[in-house]
């Protein structure tokens, strides 16, 4: 079966590793801030709130400039936007190895840095493997988009022990070297996307059209007010927040991390599973459970200060549904909102997702510096949750090929 699978687009697979590969590594370097937030305090004095904030910065900057990586991607391709997306990263990361004063974080970690994580995300990843897969899709989106977990299942330990024996600062130059050359080994082995769902080349008005088109029904919206809230309570709560909850409960930095990367292993077989499920099952009603789970699973974190334990079973229930909303998602947005403009509309969504993020980024500083404790913010995860499960009830399920959809009239 998967031996048949593969052998039925065996280029399609070679994409699929190397987009794994690529969102591992810069999820990585942008999740590296959760872990970097009790270093930097003690180092540097900065509060919680000012690094939240920056946090914040660098997730609307993400979100501002997603829409136009999306169109990017539509217009030129994956190839050129990753490979320059990846040697920014690669040189914001080592120069933030640099820093010494506020201002140098903000500018280098939250605006350069976010200029590269704009541009390689579970959603932009969604929609290059939507452009090589007709059959199987939806596997084959959970499987590339799972990088997000997987990558840093194996990395943020990792790096949580690079910064206890080499430090922090030769941990980012080390970094961003592997950004560089995977930018190079991406040049090799992605090839530009063609056939019949490459974007005509863009013209304001076809532009404006296809804005129009997608901004018009309400499915994206819905998609968009779930996303908006799916940001803030992973991105935002839990990817921010997590190792500064766990170092505030007394729980040693390796374990801490170790409990992240069992999340991100759960998220990735969540992730994987949603896929192929996708494939099968009614995807408004599977979007929907998530975010009810989901929400659930903030109830089990405010218990979680006293016991370890308590901290790795949240782990593996929040990592199942945690960005397993993407899979999804991208398959809902091909077959509604079509493939040639698809990556236009995931970097809409996205920029939705980062500016929820940084809601969250902002609001868990804000109220750990007020009450010394995060309990506010999980009840709040809790309560946006079960909200974007009703935004997702109220989708229609619709299977029809997407391939022509939002293809705007010619000017």
């Amino acid at each position: 079966m998967i031996s048949q699978i593969v052998r039925a687009n065996p280029y399609g697979w070679v994409i699929v590793a190397m987009t794994f590969l690529i969102l591992g590594l810069v999820l990585t370097a942008r999740s590296s801030l959760g872990l970097m937030i009790p270093q930097w305090e003690a180092e540097f004095g900065w509060d919680r709130t000012f690094l939240s904030s920056g946090g914040a910065i660098m997730l609307v900057v993400i979100g501002t400039l997603a829409p136009a990586a999306g169109l990017l991607i539509d217009r030129m391709g994956s190839r050129i936007v990753y490979v320059v997306a990846l040697i920014v990263v690669g040189i914001a990361m080592a120069a933030t190895a640099t820093m010494r004063e506020a201002w140098q974080f903000i500018w280098i970690f939250c605006v350069v840095a976010g200029i590269g994580f704009s541009a390689i995300s579970a959603p932009m990843i969604a929609t290059t493997i939507a452009l090589y897969f007709d059959d199987h899709r939806g596997i084959a989106t959970g499987i590339a988009t799972s990088g997000a977990t997987g990558g840093v299942m194996l990395l943020m330990p990792a790096l949580a022990i690079g910064v206890e024996t080499i430090g922090w600062r030769a941990s980012y130059v080390v970094m961003g070297l592997a950004c560089v050359g995977l930018a190079v080994l991406t040049r090799i082995m992605i090839k530009r996307e063609g056939g019949p769902h490459r974007g005509k080349q863009s013209t304001p008005s076809r532009l404006a059209a296809s804005l129009g088109t997608i901004l018009s029904g309400r499915t994206f919206w819905l998609l968009f007010a779930g996303f908006v809230i799916c940001g803030f309570t992973t991105v935002g709560a839990i990817r921010v927040h997590l190792l500064p909850y766990a170092a505030a409960c007394g729980f040693p930095p390796v374990e801490s991390a170790t409990a992240f990367g069992v999340l991100a292993v759960f998220s990735m077989m969540g992730m994987i599973g949603y896929g192929w499920l996708a494939d099968r099952y009614h995807r408004p009603m599977l979007l929907a459970g998530i975010y009810f789970l989901r929400a659930f699973t903030f109830i089990l974190l405010m218990y979680a200060g006293s016991d370890i334990s308590l901290l790795f079973i949240f782990a593996v229930l929040f990592g199942i549904f945690d960005f397993s909303t993407f899979p999804v998602v991208a398959s809902i947005v091909a077959s509604h909102l079509g493939l040639r403009t698809m990556g236009l509309t995931m970097g809409l969504l996205f920029a939705g997702h980062s500016l929820g993020g940084a809601a969250g980024s902002f609001m868990g500083g804000w109220m750990f510096d007020l009450f010394q404790r995060y309990d506010w913010m999980w009840i709040a995860s809790f309560a946006v949750s079960l909200l974007a499960a009703l935004f997702s009830i109220l989708i229609r399920e619709n299977r029809d090929d997407g391939v022509a959809a939002v293809e705007p009239a010619p000017a």
